[in-house]
């Protein structure tokens, strides 16, 4: 007699979970409030769907931070090799790209993402949409609102895989906290990760280059530690102040900076290929009758965005000083105010405390209740290390779900 495993969430965790629970012998529903399911990862195939990334294993789980021991866990049953040859068997070839980053080679997640839910229907998983999961009835039974009303659903086994709280309208919402906080279990708050941060902008600047790239700049910082943090790449110009994949590297350390005190500085080199003496000597030229910004735009290529940027942090008179000048170009000072609302994050910091989970990630005050991806207290850099970790942990709760229902019904049964 089969197992009963229900996954509520089909983001890729979910999925995963559904997948894993399968192939150990369970009978699989997969039930998600969204009308379809892993709305999340085609919103990130709109950037080439990084799946993963081609770090060596050591330095890869360093990505994710105070959570590194346990995430490489995971990985060590799912790395990044494996997820490139799980791909394979869907038709999705992959390749490397000069950044390391790791992409379908049609650089889109539809393809992928419908491969896998035909092989996951025609192995038997039954998928449930537009069922929001409200919590446990008294008698133990999973409780769901759907279209026609409320069900009521028993199960042997319960993975939930429901996302952090970002991107509320792919169907992220957080809305579990309160659910699982009612029973006592553990959770820290869910805060934004691979997030933007307002500056503050003068409503002259942010008209004129909210959406503007910068391109190539270098990111100083110095955390509390004192230790210098430099990095180059590229981020946006909002209408509140920046973000992009060099501000996501830096994210998750300025939001607990900005939780522990009131001002955090960043500085940006908005000229790396320049030396300071290159440009002061060569904003020294005799400027003649041209005007600021055009003697700018001949004498050191600044113009656009960046050169707004200046006049955003210097006053009129500084503006003519070619020293100073060239010194805040090479160093031009931000001061942050805030991370940007949760819901415009990437992705969500916090969550279910790895405290409240075994080493199957079945919460331990819940027995046959495991959780996966996002939704535990961990987070990552944008870079395929997010959604690496969330297949990793959803392939090891889907397959403990499995193992824990099989040995319910028959305790000789060995885990997986």
């Amino acid at each position: 007699m089969a197992t009963r495993v229900a996954i509520i969430g089909g983001g890729p965790a979910g999925l995963m979970a559904a997948e894993a629970a399968h192939a150990h012998g369970a009978r699989v529903d997969l039930y998600d409030h969204m009308g379809s399911f892993g709305r999340k990862l085609l919103i990130a195939g709109k950037g080439g769907l990084n799946l993963t990334h081609s770090d060596p294993f050591d330095l890869f789980v360093t990505r994710y931070g105070q959570r590194s021991a346990q995430v490489a866990r995971w990985l060590r049953g799912f790395d990044a090799s494996a997820l490139r040859a799980w791909a394979g068997t869907l038709g999705v070839d992959t390749f490397v790209g000069s950044s390391g980053r790791v992409f379908p080679r049609d650089l889109k997640a539809a393809p992928l993402l419908r491969a896998w839910l035909r092989r996951l229907r025609a192995s038997g998983v039954r998928l449930h949409a537009r069922q929001r999961w409200c919590g446990w009835g008294s008698a133990g039974e999973l409780c769901f609102a759907g279209e026609s009303g409320m069900q009521q659903v028993r199960a042997d086994a319960v993975v939930l895989a429901l996302g952090g709280g970002s991107w509320p309208v792919l169907g992220s919402d957080g809305a579990w906290v309160d659910v699982l906080g009612a029973r006592g279990i553990g959770v820290a708050p869910l805060r934004p990760a691979n997030c933007g941060f307002d500056v503050g902008w003068s409503a002259h600047f942010a008209q004129r280059h909210a959406g503007d790239p910068l391109k190539p700049v270098v990111l100083d910082w110095r955390g509390p530690d004192g230790v210098l943090q430099r990095r180059q790449g590229e981020c946006v110009v909002t209408a509140n102040g920046i973000e992009g994949s060099l501000v996501y590297a830096f994210s998750a350390a300025l939001r607990e900076a900005l939780a522990a005190r009131a001002e955090v500085v960043v500085h940006l080199d908005l000229m790396p290929a320049h030396g300071e003496a290159a440009l002061v000597a060569a904003l020294a030229r005799p400027r003649g009758k041209r005007s600021l910004a055009e003697h700018w735009r001949r004498s050191i290529g600044l113009a656009g965005v960046k050169a707004g940027l200046l006049r955003e942090v210097l006053d009129a008179g500084a503006l003519h000083d070619g020293a100073r000048v060239a010194a805040t170009l090479k160093a031009l000072p931000l001061r942050l105010l805030r991370p940007r609302p949760l819901a415009e994050a990437i992705s969500s910091a916090g969550g279910v405390c790895f405290g409240e989970l075994d080493d199957t990630l079945m919460l331990r005050q819940q027995p046959g209740v495991f959780c996966a991806g996002e939704m535990i207290d961990w987070e990552a850099p944008t870079g395929g290390y997010l959604l690496t970790a969330c297949f990793a942990s959803g392939r090891i709760a889907g397959a403990a779900a499995a193992a824990w229902a099989a040995r319910q019904l028959d305790p000789a049964r060995a885990t997986p």
